[in-house]
């Protein structure tokens, strides 16, 4: 079967430019892109066709010797029609001829620079991070926040081109706008990025006065931030495009908060659970009776100690902890008793407590079995 004449199988005229050429290649290549085309069983070959009329038209060498031969310019292997294998098995150099669209068809997933011959490779801005610490308190119950983040935001003077007022970037002479230059290295072609336009595919011959070109100007910007009820410390929050500006008008990078939350003084926080240590005299919690503890909501909550209560005992407060981030409802409050030694004692309270210490041997049961088990201890080492 005969070839379809090159210009044929890309759409364009025969005095089409490289950029025409170009454009109609990328256009083919995303039409006919196997991926997109599962059920079109002629898709994958037209791609091999279009992959190869490409390779010839972007080459001035081969261009020239096409218009002047035809495909008979490549008979006998000298560079063109050959079935060789490899990528797709159309051309040597399919791969390369593919790599000049493939940001066209992955850029948006891929976060890659996009355009090409004479279009704007404007690069995407970075991410950045701002570290926000909150009281405990805010973050039981959310809040409102203005921050203030300096940060890269396009430059109003050239609405973020980086070209002077009224003028335009132009193609870089270098790379023609691709942004990278190839290189033959022996039986490799080695692909660089562009050393006149790092890779942006433009230059700008009157750079703006007020950005130098960049496209962006240093600015600090105050943000309201919406901080949800729930977080703690190492939540991330992400504000998309709220980043740093993209290089001639490239799109913003976004912006990451990172929670902090600050120790309290009477809480400590597990997850949405909340433990408060609360001292008790040694009376109360050998008779018994009620305390008042607060709460994080600022309230108050009565809680009844058992008779007999030692240090380390837990009582719980239900969903009186810290709200689930994502919902499903809060969390609990463990009070902790810590039993309290009284100290500074008058010669009336050290008598009554020698009275009251003769008259208790049989009230502290855990007391009689720790040193009942060490005289047994002490007798099996002297048997």
């Amino acid at each position: 079967m005969a070839k379809r004449d090159y210009y044929e199988v890309l759409g364009v005229s025969r005095g089409a430019s490289a950029d025409e050429i170009k454009k109609g290649y990328r256009t083919k290549a995303k039409e006919l892109h196997p991926d997109r085309n599962a059920d079109n069983p002629n898709a994958e070959s037209q791609f091999k066709e279009a992959n190869e009329a490409y390779d010839v038209l972007k080459d001035a060498e081969k261009k020239a010797a096409y218009d002047r031969f035809g495909h008979a310019a490549f008979e006998g292997g000298m560079g063109g029609g050959g079935q060789r294998g490899g990528f797709g098995g159309g051309h040597p150099d399919m791969g390369s001829a593919f790599s000049d669209v493939f940001d066209d068809l992955f850029g948006d997933f891929m976060g890659g620079q996009r355009g090409g011959g004479g279009g704007r490779r404007a690069a995407r801005g970075s991410d950045l991070r701002y570290n926000l610490r909150i009281s405990l308190e805010e973050a039981f119950a959310g809040l409102q926040k203005t921050i203030n983040v300096p940060t890269s935001v396009s430059c109003g003077s050239c609405d973020g081109s980086g070209a002077e007022g009224g003028t335009e970037p132009t193609t870089c002479p270098t790379c023609s706008g691709m942004g990278k230059v190839r290189a033959q290295q022996g039986f490799f072609t080695v692909e660089r990025t562009c050393p006149t336009c790092s890779g942006l595919g433009q230059i700008i011959q009157n750079p703006c006065k007020t950005c130098s070109g960049a496209g962006r100007v240093e600015k600090d910007r105050a943000l309201s931030v919406n901080i949800p009820a729930g977080v703690e410390t190492g939540t991330r929050i992400r504000l998309a495009g709220e980043g740093e500006a993209g290089m001639r008008g490239g799109p913003s990078g976004d912006l990451y908060i990172f929670i902090e939350v600050s120790d309290h003084k009477l809480f400590e926080r597990d997850g949405t659970n909340l433990f408060c240590r609360v001292p008790v005299s040694m009376g109360t919690a050998a008779l018994g009776g009620s305390i008042e503890v607060p709460t994080i909501d600022g309230g108050r909550g009565r809680v009844q100690i058992p008779a007999g209560s030692q240090s380390g005992r837990q009582m719980r407060l239900r969903s009186k902890g810290m709200p689930a981030l994502r919902g499903g409802g809060a969390g609990d409050m463990f009070i902790e008793l810590a039993v309290e030694t009284p100290v500074n004692l008058t010669s009336r309270q050290k008598e009554l407590l020698r009275e009251f210490e003769d008259l208790s041997e049989e009230n502290n049961p855990e007391s009689s079995s720790f040193f009942s088990s060490v005289k047994s201890f002490w007798d099996s080492m002297k048997g």
